[in-house]
């Protein structure tokens, strides 16, 4: 058995970076990793998604110049978009392998387990170390649905191994994973249905939002199918059919499932005394599972299951391990859905707050009332704020429309700083901007009038 000062499994965006600083400091640090380096974001995440989309979108808003007064045709050649989202994808992929094999950390690509206390398995090689961080992330979660484990289903794990674009996708699940995968194909040439088992998409927004961003998946062409559930699948001759709970029946020559993640915790965590919660490392407010010594970082851990957060797991669990007074809930999270419109999340809702008992107020100011989303013809969505008239603090935002994931950093900024409203409403935003309908949104606390606002 070997020993190690420190060992990380996983090679997601949190324990890459401490893996790295750990090495540097001149500490033997081991490695494992039973997929491609760079865990989800680069794989089959953040990084080829994005990429995707951006073929996708520029596609999409080319034939949506038309209510400009410019009329396009638009040729997708879809084998080049995903040759360049996957060279993408294996540049930063080679990049993360670089910087580990630099910083001299040992890289194991193979899968790992615990065999004992603080000691990890894997094929011929047992490691016992006092530091463990587990970053493990998620995977896709697939429905035990007939049929559908003999199809070649796709899920965002092998989607952007595309070869051909689909004349007909079908889609299950109304989460953002499906809705920003199936606008992409649907903006590159294929007939999209997208399958949701409740009433609406993005059920764990606002209903607003939904409702927003359905009316605009629709228009463009999206067939959503609400409150039906799956009951079998079936491929054959390179078609799948769906059969769904109302007898319908769809058929399309892609399938891809988005129905939810679930943790990669197959790691025998009990032989290391690991506890799991509903499938999740249970950690502490300082990132420790139940074992000491042993920290877990990450979707794995139940945190929310964004790249940006994961890096943050990192920050503050180096700092706690270099003595400081850090904690996993100290900071002031955000998110963003890259459909069109997107939509840009800080904080909480008014429905949110009110549960909790605070003395709430939202205001919410239309699209369709600022200049310069009337000027580019990006006029659905909306802003919203929502402050504490107790304290004046904003608690959080919804921002839906064009290019809102870059607007809400506004909000998470002056949120981190315990900011008012009032210093938002004191601001001067340049005209016409986007931004500038932020110290408007505000101003709607004051009950003024919005400046070069030909609507109102």
């Amino acid at each position: 058995m070997e020993t190690a000062d420190a060992i990380v499994i996983g090679s997601g965006q949190g324990g890459v970076p401490l893996a790295v600083d750990l090495a540097k400091e001149g500490r033997k640090v081991i490695l494992f990793e039973r997929d491609a380096l760079g865990g989800s974001c680069i794989n089959y995440g953040c990084t080829p998604s994005k990429a995707f989309l951006a073929a996708a979108h520029a596609a999409g808003r080319a034939r949506k110049a038309d209510k400009l007064g410019i009329h396009t045709q638009v040729s997708v050649d879809f084998s080049a978009v995903m040759e360049r989202v996957r060279n993408i994808r294996h540049s930063f992929n080679q990049g993360t392998n670089k910087r580990l094999r630099d910083a001299g950390v040992q890289v194991i690509c193979a899968e790992a387990s615990f065999s004992g206390d603080r000691i990890v398995t894997s094929q011929d090689i047992t490691v016992q170390a006092p530091l463990i961080i587990i970053n493990t992330g998620t995977s896709s979660l697939v429905p035990n649905i007939p049929g559908l484990a003999k199809t070649p289903y796709l899920t965002n794990h092998n989607f952007f191994d595309l070869q051909q674009l689909p004349p007909r996708l079908l889609v299950i699940g109304g989460g953002y994973i499906g809705l920003e995968l199936g606008q992409g194909l649907l903006r590159l040439g294929s007939e999209t249905h997208i399958i949701v088992r409740g009433d609406r998409i993005l059920d764990r927004e606002e209903v607003d939002v939904s409702q927003t961003l359905a009316e605009a998946l629709q228009e463009e062409g999206i067939h959503l199918h609400f409150q039906v559930n799956v009951e079998q699948v079936v491929y054959n001759d390179d078609v799948f059919t769906v059969t769904l709970s109302n007898g319908e029946q769809l058929q399309g020559e892609a399938l891809l499932v988005a129905t939810g993640r679930k943790p990669n915790t197959d790691l025998n965590t009990t032989a290391s005394g690991i506890e799991l919660d509903k499938g999740y490392v249970k950690i502490d407010d300082h990132f420790q599972t139940t074992c000491a010594g042993i920290y877990a970082i990450g979707d794995v851990a139940k945190q929310p299951a964004f790249t940006h957060v994961s890096w943050e797991d990192y920050r503050r669990l180096k700092a706690i391990l270099c003595g400081e007074s850090r904690t996993r809930s100290d900071r002031v999270l955000g998110y963003a859905i890259y459909t069109e419109p997107q939509v840009g999340r800080v904080g909480i809702t008014l429905e949110q707050a009110q549960k909790q008992g605070i003395n709430a107020q939202a205001v919410t100011l239309p699209m369709s009332q600022i200049a310069r989303a009337i000027e580019w013809g990006h006029d659905r969505g909306f802003y919203r704020m929502v402050i504490d008239r107790d304290t004046d603090q904003i608690l959080g935002a919804t921002l839906v429309g064009y290019e809102t994931a870059e607007l809400v950093h506004v909000f998470l900024s002056l949120m981190e700083a315990k900011a008012t409203w009032q210093l938002l409403e004191q601001s001067v935003h340049i005209h016409p901007t986007y931004g500038e309908a932020l110290p408007s949104l505000a101003r709607l606390l004051l009950g003024e009038n919005l400046p070069f606002c030909p609507n109102m």
